[in-house]
């Protein structure tokens, strides 16, 4: 059980560090995806699709 608890916590982690790594190079071309818990969420569980997901959503929305 523990171990399940840690996986999910490396999950979410590293999804907040993509995030904020992908704002980091985007930021130039004033593509920013917030880093919320939603976005966190969708990145942890889905991975880079998920990132890519957010990325349409955001430019659709522009």
């Amino acid at each position: 059980m523990l171990k399940k608890i840690f996986i999910v916590i490396k999950k979410i982690v590293l999804a907040a560090f993509i995030l904020y790594g992908f704002n980091l190079i985007m930021s130039p071309l004033s593509i920013i995806v917030p880093i919320n818990i939603i976005t966190v969420t969708v990145v942890a569980c889905l991975g880079f699709s998920g990132l890519l997901g957010l990325i349409v959503i955001l430019l659709v929305a522009l």
